[in-house]
């Protein structure tokens, strides 16, 4: 046995069962080892978009993914795509075959190039450790939630393995949930029986219902109010007393309950610009807490009056049972109503400023969230769009929002819902993205269609790089670079194989209604060219952070 199929059997023996990637001659026979072995290989139309449907895949699944590319080049594809990974601290596996001659044309500096975006770079050296690194690149993706850069040299590929090779191949042991101090879980506790107005918020770190049923819990004994990050969206759906998102995407009414709150706890949350506005949603006098199974993470963003190292769960439970009797905070009546009424996006008064010719974005999303079934997993591109479908469509839970934003690169939005869809194939995946977003991605169309995923793609089409129009436009800079004439995105798709429509107004999306009442034989397109007259109301809170 070469150490090409060693390696590909050790790493779906270890747990890897999806694999993405483009095959190229350096990782052909590694690819084959695995889906030999029984692994799931999706061919992607380019590395980049590979990279990012493993991403959410492994997001949504809670599993660690793979991504296959060949040496150099497939590499260098992949980068966007693995630098968002890494940078949300996804658990993933980069399979990259690698060339170590300075001399060759497909040389680059491999190693280099996965630290410079912040993963893990391992080598296999030669055929007696190859199964060992395999299987401990699956490990330190697991337990220390890293994106790990796994090369393998040519010439050691082709090197037989020794017999027994695969005797070590196994599954690393479960991540062991961290035990918080009992000083610090009763110095929480403390803070939470001396607050009157508490408001959690939950982060990436506590996405699992376990978590979300001793948060609400906890928030039930001291009246706290539940918000979350962006990229823990839906986790406490329909829960009465939940505000949804914050930060910038935040209602007018969750951002004004977050900022009177005189005691926030970020529950597995990095508390980060985007998520308090800069701190404009922390008062001056609220108490401030973090709780994260990493201690490198507490106090990362902003100063903390007390962090809790340990698992959101664990902490959440422990301090449930070390606190007094139950508090009110803010679940009183009039919050209640309030929150009903007046904290989601769509229920928020507007002025709608579509015409004939384009749809208001706000308008669209309402009209979108009531014609697609409730069951539904969500990917959204980055663009001055985005806060529309990731407000304004409502998803099931904390696995229907996959939201692949930590690098802020358009045109990973398809590839997202991509992922997310083979990771929950028992819902509608929707892909949100802008026209820019949805050109630079357009290749994995023929993914959707090959793979039969019955795909709504949403394209918010303003003919523009939308942010860029919208925070130079009123300065009077020229706005060549970054408008466009006008592309049938429609017909793109079709030639996809798609079905598709393009909306100027409400009533266009009768063609949607029909293709959900129907078969759904094929994916769907909607070409939806939006109103260009204002940016998005969180545009310049998110330049504000360049």
């Amino acid at each position: 046995m070469k150490v090409a199929e060693a390696v590909g059997r050790a790493l779906y023996a270890a747990g890897v069962e999806q694999v993405f990637g483009v095959v190229g001659s350096g990782n052909f026979h590694l690819t084959n080892a695995m889906v030999a072995a029984g692994a799931r290989f999706v061919a992607a139309r380019h590395e980049g978009g590979a990279a990012t449907m493993a991403d959410a895949y492994a997001r949504v699944s809670g599993t660690v993914a793979a991504v296959s590319v060949h040496q150099g080049p497939g590499l260098t594809n992949a980068m966007t795509g693995i630098a968002e990974a890494a940078k949300s601290r996804t658990p993933l596996v980069v399979v990259a075959a690698e060339v170590t001659r300075p001399t060759s044309n497909f040389y680059v500096d491999q190693e280099a190039l996965g630290t410079a975006v912040g993963a893990v770079p391992m080598r296999v050296a030669s055929p007696e450790d190859a199964v060992g690194q395999a299987c401990a690149a699956v490990r330190r993706a697991l337990h220390e939630r890293r994106t790990v850069l796994l090369n393998l040299p040519l010439d050691v590929q082709a090197a037989d393995a020794p017999a027994d090779a695969l005797a070590q191949a196994a599954p690393p042991p479960r991540r062991t949930a961290v035990e918080p101090s009992a000083d610090e879980v009763a110095a929480l506790a403390r803070v939470l029986e001396q607050a009157r107005r508490p408001v959690f918020v939950a982060g990436r770190g506590a996405r699992s219902p376990g978590a979300r049923d001793a948060l609400e819990a906890l928030a039930e004994r001291c009246g706290a109010l539940l918000a979350t990050s962006a990229v823990a969206r839906g986790l406490f759906h329909d829960n009465p007393w939940s505000l949804d998102v914050s930060g910038g995407f935040a209602s007018p009414l969750a951002a004004e309950l977050i900022g009177g709150a005189d005691a926030i706890v970020g529950w597995g949350c990095a508390l980060n610009m985007w998520t308090m506005r800069h701190g404009a949603l922390i008062g001056a006098d609220t108490t401030v807490v973090q709780v994260d199974d990493d201690p490198s993470a507490l106090g990362a963003h902003r100063k903390l009056h007390l962090g809790v190292t340990g698992d959101v769960e664990l902490t959440a439970r422990h301090v449930l049972a070390a606190h007094g009797g139950k508090l009110q905070g803010l679940r009183t009546p009039g919050i209640a109503e309030a929150v009903a009424t007046r904290v989601r996006w769509r229920d928020v008064p507007y002025e709608d400023t579509g015409t004939r010719d384009r749809i208001d974005p706000r308008t669209l999303s309402i009209a979108l969230d009531d014609i697609l079934p409730a069951e539904r997993v969500i990917g959204v591109d980055s663009g001055n769009f985005m806060g529309h479908p990731s407000m304004f469509l409502s998803v099931p839970d904390q696995d229907g929002f996959c939201f692949t934003q930590a690098f802020q690169s358009i045109g990973l939005g398809l590839a997202t819902a991509i992922g997310a869809a083979l990771a929950r194939p028992d819902r509608l995946p929707v892909a949100a993205l802008g026209d820019g977003g949805a050109l630079m991605g357009a290749a994995d169309l023929d993914t959707v269609r090959r793979l039969g995923l019955p795909m709504v793609v949403v394209v918010y089409n303003d003919d523009a790089y939308g942010a860029e129009v919208h925070h130079f436009g009123p300065d009077g800079h020229p706005l060549d670079t970054v408008e466009f004439p006008p592309t049938d995105i429609a017909a793109v798709a079709r030639g996809y194989g798609f079905e598709a429509v393009t909306v100027h107004t409400r009533t266009d999306l009768k063609a949607v209604e029909d293709w959900v009442a129907g078969p759904r034989s094929a994916p769907l397109l909607i070409d939806a060219k939006v109103v260009r007259d204002r940016g998005a109301w969180w545009l310049e809170e998110a330049f504000r952070g360049h």
